[in-house]
């Protein structure tokens, strides 16, 4: 593929996205809930939960801990089954795989280098040598990234590996990007300059996207729509629309006035269900 080629296809992948996002939904979740077996008895992670995700959407979820916004991630990507409920996830057909997981820990080959890293999946589906090599050297461009494609991930900073797990994720091209508390373990610098990089590049994709965090602002910052839900068992307290549009600019958009009071009445949402959370975590340590 030429340079014009792979921006032609993040282009094309870019109007799909925002063509499908006024279609049917991708992802349709209706009545979900996941019940674990534990020695002190059944726990029900998530209940009765019912979401339509638009294709192509920056999708956020946020909540307290423990209120099952990992397993509802889990299920999603293949790595749970639900005990009720179904989810229906619209593919397209293509070659493409159906999701890639980004986690909240370090998930890099060890032995691998960056470039081996970044190109793992698409190694492993075969993809021809000339595509792997410019579809992985564009995504460590926009990561600023390729002069270290030869280190390994112990020579990386912790900000530097992120950067290379969201380069793999997104090289490996799948419908659907789940990402389960990716920056939580960062400073807020490395942060801040790692969610500027990421909606850069999903600009170029328009990627429908389910995004975990605990940081209201994240949400607010990256999202089209956000999810609060409910402490355990996990339901959907309220969705809120973001009203921002795009491209954004993470530190111009949280000098808008608006922005501070979005992120006000979405902690308004949540804060009694963290104080529940909380109550919920005291009573367990007292029985």
């Amino acid at each position: 593929m030429s340079d014009y080629s792979i921006q032609h296809k993040l282009a094309q992948a870019a109007a799909a996205g925002e063509a499908g996002a006024a279609a049917a939904p991708k992802i349709r979740i209706r009545n979900l809930a996941k019940i674990f077996e534990t020695r002190r008895g059944r726990f029900a992670a998530l209940d009765d939960v019912s979401l339509d995700i638009p294709a192509g959407s920056f999708f956020m979820i946020v909540g307290p801990s423990g209120c099952g916004k990992t397993t509802l991630l889990r299920i999603l990507g293949g790595l749970e089954t639900e005990t009720h409920g179904s989810v229906e996830i619209a593919h397209s057909g293509s070659e493409r795989p159906l999701n890639s997981m980004v986690f909240q820990g370090d998930s890099l080959f060890p032995w691998m280098t960056v470039w081996q890293n970044a190109a793992y999946g698409l190694t492993m589906r075969g993809r021809p040598r000339a595509e792997i090599e410019e579809v992985v050297g564009h995504y460590l461009s926009r990561i600023g990234l390729t002069r270290f494609k030869d280190a390994y991930p112990h020579q990386l900073s912790g900000g530097m590996r992120q950067r290379v797990s969201i380069a793999r994720a997104f090289a490996n091209d799948p419908e659907i990007l789940l990402m389960d508390e990716p920056f939580s373990a960062l400073d807020e610098q490395n942060k801040l300059l790692l969610q500027g990089e990421l909606l850069r590049i999903w600009d170029e994709t328009r990627k429908t996207v389910l995004f975990i965090t605990h940081s209201v602002d994240e949400a607010v910052t990256l999202g089209d729509r956000i999810l609060v839900m409910s402490a355990h068992p996990g339901k959907v307290k309220t969705v809120i629309d973001v009203p921002f549009g795009r491209p954004r600019q993470v530190l111009e958009l949280r000098a808008r006035p608006e922005y501070g009071a979005l992120v006000y009445n979405i902690w308004e949402e949540l804060r009694d269900e963290v104080r529940r959370a909380r109550a919920q975590d005291e009573e367990g340590v007292r029985s």
